[in-house]
């Protein structure tokens, strides 16, 4: 039987994903990009322990959302070096294709704004306002 983080690798290799997460008797799919579904999952559910995640793009403000959602561990196609360590210092086992410096903005002009936000900051909740606070900033820049 596959476990948890297999299942999420599978689903998500195999469809258009930018995320999975998957539990023993759950499973759930995006497409958003960037930290939107975590911030949806975290906004409907709250807490998400006992989940296995399979994610694109991992920075250092995913990484936070992951803490605060309660997953058991990440498989990121891309994480930064920033989130690996974040993650690992809260005890979440981690697995990566490909590590990186900081995780890029869309345009590949510079990092990606989210990471940029939340850098210094060193705790879950503090992280999690700042990255409401960018997001909400980035809207009304449209």
């Amino acid at each position: 039987m596959m476990s948890n983080l297999e299942r999420a690798k599978k689903i998500f290799s195999e469809g258009a994903y930018t995320c999975v997460i998957c539990s023993d008797s759950d499973i759930q799919t995006s497409n958003q990009k960037g930290v939107a579904p975590l911030l949806k999952w975290l906004d409907e559910k709250g807490e998400l322990s006992g989940y296995s995640v399979a994610d694109k793009v991992v920075g250092k403000g995913a990484s936070f959302l992951y803490i605060l959602l309660g997953v058991s561990e990440v498989y990121a196609e891309v994480i930064s070096i920033p989130a690996y360590d974040t993650l690992k210092k809260y005890g979440i086992p981690v697995t990566y294709k490909t590590m990186t410096e900081a995780v890029r903005n869309r345009d590949n002009t510079g990092f990606c704004p989210i990471e940029t936000a939340v850098m210094e900051i060193e705790t879950p909740e503090k992280a999690l306002t700042a990255i409401r606070n960018k997001l909400e900033e980035m809207k009304n820049k449209r």
